[in-house]
């Protein structure tokens, strides 16, 4: 009995690969670039994102140092 199960497990990891592979044979993966344009996107806007927060930042420490001196 144990050693169906352990070659129903197995059986089960080697359908689950096969078919892992002919989806991945399915993918259109983007081109040269297509990478580079994205990868200059997320890099851009990362560095908005960064910039936004950091504005945001500094206005919340100047508020807050401003309620607590004036208090």
């Amino acid at each position: 009995m144990d050693g169906e199960k352990k070659s129903n497990g197995i059986n089960r990891i080697i359908v689950y690969l096969k078919a892992s592979i002919e989806e991945m044979k399915k993918v259109t993966w983007p081109t040269k670039k297509e990478t580079y344009n994205y990868t200059l996107l997320v890099i851009f806007i990362s560095l908005g994102v960064a910039l936004f927060l950091g504005i945001l930042d500094i206005i919340f420490t100047k508020g807050l140092e401003y309620l607590i001196i004036n208090r």
